[in-house]
């Protein structure tokens, strides 16, 4: 494999003034072959001339800052090359640690080191590609040349042109049948041939037999159909490894962590059975390690290990309830169940950093750290995991050598009593298996026959659940009645108080309305009630209409005050709808209320003297109408003598 590594040494894609130089280091069957500067026209001759598998950065912002730049970028490259990037796509992490997992230290501050660091990486299978295009292919056939403006060739000059792009686009149609490929094509017809020929081809562009070229009269260009978005896929889909913590019981806990520590996920539910933990674990990696937070590991907790084939951890002793918080503390949890679990995870990440300490200095650069990691937490020697890292996955088969367990070494031995162990625990909770099944069927028919026995108490006593359902029915209606007679209490009060502010001879009580809608009448009269002589204060009339006014007059109000000082005078046609009801109307202008919640106080006598002013204009409005009746029969009578000195004559 043939890896191209890049990383920036001065200069940004960005900038107008200095062009961007790149430290390039090509990498090949795990040897550095050679390490240069290029600027990125040089770069991208490079690509061509080498065609590497890979051409990875550190980030894609170094060559293509915008989304634009990377469709670009993409399509420049060869088909066989992939664009990637080490540090992940949309969730990026450092150099550096990404290095680290491969036991790769480096200057960050030394481009050509970064640039070999990456190249490591990458030929390691890690990072994400860049893809940009789609799984189809477009070949546009056209022409090289203009025609011209005209002269005494012209026609055969463009009919020599429009031909040659007739005959490339029946070269290129036939490769296409040749390779089988599925394909549909557009032609744009010209004198003599054609001016241009679209095919799209249904495969990727490295699958296409047909390169880009340009020469003579036609010119070829490919290109792929671009994703409405970029995507990052992973350069390989090997799992990684987990470190879970379970909590079991009616809601179970879940927390996994990678073999760094670092948190992947934490999940809790109280609808997941055996095989949804074992669908939910799969679905983030492969769990190397399942922990508990108590000793024993409980049964259920165990088989979803064994499921894994994974390492059990457990602690000395129970865990603290002090020694989960401060162990969890640093990261977000939902329950306590997401805690106890994270608490699990957290102690087995902790027991088995310090046993990878020492093994660090012993793996040579460039090995997958993650790999020896799980061969150590497996019991398998360091020098057997990189023998297995460094053998050739293909070679020839050949008769595997019998294996014979020698019983005098020690760790057989412990193995050996630890497989007993384990055989009694499952043996005693077989047992206890059976002891709660038969429990539980002995619980089913007692409750069984007490549901009968209630059943028939029932039936037997007819009046006693008829009773039962008169006091249910009456302790309703109590209910009821409390919350009405909280109601009367309340409106008892208010009337009581407002029963106070009139007592008092030198003001006039006044009781507040919100509008002069019919609902704001509705809404008072349920609190303190409107009753006949009662003076009311409407600040602002909102809307009024005919049936508000004559509630009021029907229900015998003295006299309705009108807005504030604040408001303009009262309109005209309020004022006819209450002179036609004969309900006095005030200007608060010429009567000023103070309000006070439901209740408001004025002087009397400016009342007195505003309703006088009122019974005046009333009688105003009674002459003015009677005037308006007299003149209306007035004109009637005239229309009719009209009328019949017509038809006489």
């Amino acid at each position: 494999m043939k890896v191209f590594g890049i990383d920036i040494i001065k200069g940004s894609v960005r900038s107008r003034t200095v062009a961007p130089t790149y430290a390039l280091v090509i990498f090949e069957d795990g040897e550095i072959r050679s390490e240069e500067r290029v600027s990125l026209s040089r770069l991208l001759r490079r690509v061509h001339r080498y065609k590497p598998d890979i051409l990875a950065v550190d980030s894609i912002q170094e060559v293509a800052p915008h989304t634009l730049d990377v469709y670009r970028f993409v399509e420049l490259l060869p088909p066989q090359t992939r664009f990637v990037s080490v540090t992940g796509g949309e969730r990026q992490v450092g150099l550096i640690q990404v290095a680290a997992r491969f036991n790769i230290r480096f200057n960050r501050f030394d481009p050509f080191a970064e640039a070999r660091a990456i190249a490591q990486v990458a030929a390691q299978g890690t990072g994400v590609e860049v893809v940009a295009f789609e799984k189809e292919t477009e070949i546009v056939v056209s022409r090289n040349r203009s025609p011209g403006k005209g002269g005494w060739s012209q026609n055969r000059y463009a009919r020599k042109i429009h031909g040659n792009v007739l005959t490339y686009a029946r070269e290129i149609e036939h490769e296409l049948q040749s390779a089988g490929l599925n394909y549909w094509k557009k032609e744009f017809k010209a004198f003599g041939g054609v001016s241009r020929v679209v095919f799209h081809v249904r495969e990727k562009r490295e699958h296409v037999p047909v390169p880009s070229s340009r020469g003579g009269d036609v010119q070829v260009r490919i290109s792929g159909k671009r994703l409405e978005r970029i995507q990052f896929r992973p350069l390989t889909t090997r799992p990684r490894y987990l470190i879970v913590g379970i909590d079991p019981g009616t809601t179970v806990g879940i927390a996994a962590l990678d073999l760094n520590g670092e948190l992947i996920r934490v999940h809790s539910s109280r609808q997941m059975g055996m095989s949804d933990v074992i669908e939910f674990l799969y679905s983030l990696g492969k769990p190397i390690i399942v922990a508990s937070d108590v000793s024993p590991m409980p049964f259920s907790v165990e088989k979803i290990r064994r499921a894994f084939q994974a390492v059990a951890y457990t602690p000395r002793q129970d865990i603290s309830v002090e020694t989960k918080y401060e162990l969890a503390g640093k990261y977000s949890y939902g329950n306590d169940h997401e805690r106890d679990a994270l608490t699990a995870a957290i102690e087995a990440s902790r027991h088995w950093r310090h046993k990878f300490g020492h093994i660090y200095k012993r793996v040579p650069p460039g090995i997958d750290m993650d790999e020896i990691r799980a061969g150590i937490i497996r019991g398998f020697s360091l020098e057997h995991i990189l023998d297995n890292i460094r053998t050739p996955k293909h070679k020839p088969e050949e008769k595997k050598p019998e294996v014979t367990i020698d019983t005098s070494d020690e760790r057989v031995r412990v193995l050996d009593g630890l497989v007993k162990d384990l055989r009694g625990i499952v043996s005693d909770l077989q047992s206890d298996l059976e002891n709660i099944k038969k429990d539980n069927q002995r619980l089913k028919r007692e409750n069984s026959s007490l549901r009968s026995k209630k059943a028939d108490l029932v039936k037997s006593e007819p009046e006693v659940a008829r009773r039962d359902l008169i006091i249910e029915n009456l302790k309703k209606r109590l209910r009821a009645e409390e919350r009405n007679n909280k109601k009367l209490h309340q409106r008892l009060k208010r009337m009581k108080e407002a029963g106070g502010v009139g007592a008092d001879t030198d003001i006039q009580a006044v009781k507040v309305l919100s509008d002069l809608s019919r609902e704001s009448i509705r809404q008072l009269n349920e609190r303190i009630s409107i009753k006949k002589g009662d003076v009311l204060f409407v600040r602002n009339p909102g809307s009024w209409g005919k049936s508000s006014i004559h509630e009021l007059a029907t229900i015998g109000v003295e006299a309705v005050i009108i807005g504030d000082r604040k408001v303009a005078s009262v309109p005209d046609e309020l004022k006819r709808l209450f002179f036609t009801e004969e309900l006095a109307i005030v200007s608060g202008k010429d009567v000023p209320v103070s309000v006070k919640g439901d209740f408001g106080s004025c002087d009397p006598d400016h009342l007195d003297e505003s309703l006088t002013v009122w019974k005046d204009e009333l009688s105003e409005f009674r002459r003015g109408k009677s005037e308006e009746m007299i003149d209306g029969l007035f004109k009637e009578y005239l229309a009719e003598r009209e009328r019949e000195v017509r038809k006489s004559g």
